[in-house]
C-alpha cells in the first residue's frame, strides 16, 4: 500500500505544479480540470502524510524496544507503539476506502427519465408521485430541476417524464435510483378497496458535455410536428414539437413542452447526448464487469429495486434489504437514508472486490 501512496503523493505534487504553471492560468478549462483533480486527491494525500508519520514513529519505538538499553524508555516506547498500532490500523482502513476509484461521473449533473410501467392509469399516477419525490429531494438538497420532456395519460399522470437535476454531486447522489419502482396501494378508481400493484421505471443518466459526445448532423433524422396536450394555444397550433432519431443507434428523443421549436430541439439534443454517453459508459462497464456483476451499482434498469407499500406505510429497498416505515416522508423527498446506505453498500462491495 505504501508504494501506491508514494506514487499518489508524487502525482499530487505534479498536478499542483501544473496548476501553478502560467500557461494553465490562460486555459480555464484545463485549470478547472486540474483543480478538480487536486481537490479530489487532497484528503487521501493528507491522510497519507499522517499515516507515514505514524509508521515512522512506530519504527522508532521498535528500535528503542529492540535496543533495550533503558527499561523506563522501553516501557514508554511499548505503550506508544500500542497506541500507534491502533492508529495505523484505523488509518489503513480509511485509506482503503479513499483509494477506491471514484466514479468520474459523480460530480456531473443528472438526467432522470421516469416511465409508467404495468398498471394502466394507476402506473401513470405513481410515475407522477415518483417525479414529485425527486422534486422534493432536489429542494431539500439545494439541487435544481428543469423539465425537459413529458407526456401525460388520460388520468393526469405521466406516461413519461424527463428532467435534469443540476447541482453538487447530482448524479452521484441519484445514480442508485435507476431501476423499477413498485407501488402497492388501493387506486382512487378502485371501488372494491382491493390493493393493486403498479410500477414505474427510472433511468438516471450522467449529463454529457458537447465535446464528450460527438453527434454527426448527418446521423440525425429531425422531424417537427404539432404538439398535443396541455400547453396553451401557441403550443398546439404551431409545429413546435421536435422528434430526433439517431440513426446509427436507433435512439429516439421527442420534446414538445416548450412553445419554441428551437428550445425543444435544444432540450432533445441534451437528452440525446446523455443517452449516447450512457450507452458508451454502459458498454465500457459491461466489458470491465464481464466476470463479475455488482448488485448495488450495476444500474440494471429492469431490476425491481424498491417497493412502496401504502397499507403498511413502508418503503423497502430490495438491494440492501432496508425497510423504512416512513412512506410519507420518503415520498416527500426524504431519501437521504437510502442514498447513504446504498453508497455504503456499493463501497463495501468495491472493498471486497479489491481484496479478492
Amino acid at each position: 500500500m505504501l508504494e501506491k501512496l508514494l506514487e499518489l503523493e508524487k502525482h499530487y505534487e505534479d498536478l499542483n505544479a501544473q496548476l501553478s504553471a502560467p500557461e494553465t492560468g490562460q486555459n480555464p478549462a484545463l485549470f478547472q480540470k486540474l483543480a478538480r483533480e487536486v481537490g479530489d486527491m487532497r484528503e487521501v494525500v493528507e491522510v497519507t502524510a499522517i499515516y507515514r508519520q505514524a509508521k515512522a514513529r512506530c519504527d522508532e519505538a521498535d528500535e528503542i524496544i529492540a535496543a533495550g538499553e533503558d527499561e523506563e524508555l522501553v516501557e514508554l516506547a511499548a505503550a506508544e507503539r500500542k497506541d500507534l498500532s491502533a492508529q495505523i490500523e484505523e488509518l489503513e482502513a480509511q485509506l482503503k476506502v479513499l483509494l477506491i476509484p471514484k466514479d468520474p461521473n459523480d460530480a456531473r449533473d443528472a438526467i432522470i427519465e421516469i416511465r409508467a410501467g404495468a398498471g394502466g392509469d394507476e402506473a401513470g399516477l405513481f410515475a407522477s408521485d415518483i417525479h414529485r419525490m425527486y422534486q422534493r429531494f432536489a429542494e431539500r438538497n439545494s439541487l435544481k430541476i428543469e423539465m425537459l420532456s413529458s407526456s401525460l395519460n388520460p388520468s393526469g399522470g405521466f406516461k413519461e417524464v424527463v428532467f435534469s437535476v443540476t447541482g453538487t454531486e447530482a448524479f452521484g447522489r441519484l445514480k442508485y435510483e435507476s431501476g423499477v419502482h413498485r407501488v402497492q396501494r388501493v387506486p382512487k378508481t378502485e371501488t372494491a378497496g382491493r390493493i393493486h400493484t403498479s410500477a414505474a421505471s427510472v433511468a438516471v443518466l450522467p449529463e454529457a458535455e458537447d465535446v464528450e459526445v460527438e453527434v454527426n448532423e448527418d446521423d440525425l433524422k429531425i422531424e417537427v410536428y404539432r404538439s398535443s396536450g396541455p400547453g396553451g394555444q401557441s403550443v398546439n397550433t404551431t409545429d413546435s414539437a421536435v422528434r430526433i432519431t439517431h440513426v446509427p443507434t436507433g435512439i429516439v428523443v421527442a420534446c414538445q413542452d416548450e412553445k419554441s421549436q428551437l428550445k425543444n430541439k435544444n432540450k432533445a439534443m441534451k437528452i440525446l447526448r446523455a443517452r449516447l454517453y450512457d450507452k458508451i459508459m454502459s458498454e465500457q462497464k459491461a466489458k470491465r464487469d464481464a466476470a463479475r456483476a455488482g448488485q448495488i451499482g450495476s444500474g440494471d434498469r429492469s431490476a425491481k429495486i424498491r417497493t412502496y407499500n401504502y397499507p403498511q406505510g413502508r418503503v423497502t429497498d430490495h438491494r440492501i434489504t432496508l425497510t423504512l416505515y416512513r412512506l410519507e416522508e420518503v415520498l416527500d423527498g426524504d431519501l437521504n437514508e437510502f442514498v447513504q446506505q446504498l453508497a455504503l453498500a456499493a463501497q463495501e462491495e468495491s472493498l471486497q472486490s479489491a481484496d479478492q
